[in-house]
């Protein structure tokens, strides 16, 4: 007689049909991403699960455990600088710039130190933070030691997913294989591998921006913003509202902030990343990519604590913007 598998059960939890089928508690969810990171859960059980996973749609319980047993399996660096804002970027930018790089170079240079982490997608068409940075001189690290070390310097440091917790980086590149975007997208946006006391968060589809507040409040995070960014990152689209999901300590709300203009501009066509540089040195102009690096820094200071109202957190990005450095960490 052929003994049932330990992963099954997780399995057949999610894909017993209308009536059967049932959620995962957080205890559960941490349980079976503990089985996937080890491998002992099998390849196809894995890909079984994420899909059906994906269909369903995750929970605030079960993304928090899935979260948190990555958490658990990463190796830290033994001397952990205070990063106090945590900011994912794994969806890449087709329509804009990702001018949020430069919000975070912004809060870094006044004295916040901010940890990104991300990866690089399979989207020709999309452009991830690595590019970003290698057109401005600013080196990724490669480990989060490194990273800790440039955080000390820098204020500032980039990781890729797939250099700090390779197995759910190999998970997250299945993609292409399984032909749908899976829970995995979610858990890396969550990670904080740094233990941050903030994170930012930009998600696509709006739906998502309940799951990860809830899953937020679920960790622990003290603050946390939580947005539908112009492309999937969390980066604030001055053409349009935008409304905020938060956390801030107990409290758990929404805050809208308006658009910045009254007509949306047009697609960039050129997507030249150079422009990041020149406009960052002062060199170039952009009216939307400086409204966007302005509008997304106020979020950002917004859900440290560093501004009492939305209002206070722009004139102070406003204020940063304006007597910003042009050097940048190299």
């Amino acid at each position: 007689m052929t003994v049932e598998h330990a992963f099954a059960p997780f399995i057949r939890a999610l894909g017993k049909g209308k009536q059967g089928s049932r959620d995962l508690s957080e205890i559960e969810a941490c349980q079976a991403m503990k089985m996937m990171l080890t491998e002992e859960a099998l390849p196809m059980q894995v890909g079984a699960f994420l899909m059906l996973m994906r269909v369903k749609e995750e929970t605030p319980e079960e993304l928090a455990g899935f979260a948190r047993a990555v958490q658990e399996s990463l190796v830290l660096p033994a001397q952990q600088p205070e990063v106090r804002l945590d900011w994912s970027a794994y969806a890449g930018k087709r329509r804009q710039l990702p001018w949020f790089v430069l919000s975070a170079l912004l809060l870094a240079q006044k004295g916040i130190p901010v940890f990104m982490h991300g990866t690089v997608g399979f989207d020709a068409d999309r452009i991830f933070v690595p590019a970003a940075l290698e057109a401005l001189g600013v080196p990724e690290c490669m480990t989060l030691a490194e990273a800790a070390a440039a955080i000390e310097c820098h204020n500032f440091a980039f990781v890729r997913l797939e250099n700090f917790s390779p197995t759910l980086g190999d998970m997250l590149q299945l993609r292409p294989i399984l032909g749908l975007r899976s829970p995995v997208h979610s858990i890396a946006r969550m990670l904080n591998p740094m233990g941050a006391s903030a994170i930012m968060l930009g998600i696509f589809h709006p739906g998502y921006r309940d799951i990860h507040q809830g899953a937020a409040k679920l960790l622990g995070v003290k603050r946390a913003a939580v947005l539908k960014g112009e492309g999937g990152e969390a980066e604030r689209n001055p053409d349009g509202p935008c409304i905020v999901k938060a956390v801030m300590g107990d409290e758990v709300f929404e805050e809208e902030w308006p658009a910045l203009f009254a007509t949306r501009h047009l697609k960039d066509e050129t997507m030249d990343l150079s422009r990041l540089g020149a406009v960052w040195r002062g060199e170039a102009s952009d009216e939307y990519g400086e409204a966007a690096v302005i509008g997304t820094a106020a979020i950002a200071l917004w859900t440290l604590g560093e501004a009492g109202s939305p209002a206070d957190a722009e004139a102070l990005a406003r204020q940063l913007w304006a007597s910003r450095s042009p050097a940048l960490p190299a």
